[in-house]
């Protein structure tokens, strides 16, 4: 054998070694890339999901509190209604009450209006003592 054509595929060889030794290591660095790609992405998706269910978890207690809100406002606003109603019954029992002592003893009414008078008057002074 000529020693030219020895060294010829000795590089030739060599050549091809070299390329597939740099065509490896790109293609090594382009699937590290890629499997961190990929864990990069699975790791946001298992973000995104966990984020989803928490949301849902805070939409459904959200969702709890208002029903609970909503029910709480319609008894305050029956409890109002029945006061309401109860109020009007003592004014007209109060009005009727107060008609039949006027008919009945006009001076035992006009002295019991007096004294309640007297007792708002009296009220009055002490709460304007104690702001001072």
């Amino acid at each position: 054998m000529n020693p030219t054509l020895l060294w010829i595929a000795v590089a030739g060889v060599a050549g091809f070694l070299t390329g597939w030794l740099l065509k490896s290591i790109q293609t090594w660095r382009i699937k590290k890339s890629l499997n961190s790609s990929s864990g990069f992405l699975e790791s946001e998706r298992l973000m995104k999901e966990k984020l989803q269910k928490e949301n849902h978890a805070l939409q459904q207690i959200h969702a709890a509190k208002e029903a609970a809100l909503l029910e709480k406002i319609e008894h305050l606003e029956h409890q109002l209604r029945r006061m309401d109603e109860d109020i009007l019954l003592l004014q007209q029992d109060n009005e009727t009450t107060e008609q039949m002592m006027q008919a009945t003893q006009p001076e035992l009414h006009e002295l019991k209006r007096k004294l309640i008078e007297a007792n708002n008057t009296i009220v009055r002074y002490k709460s304007q003592l104690q702001i001072k």
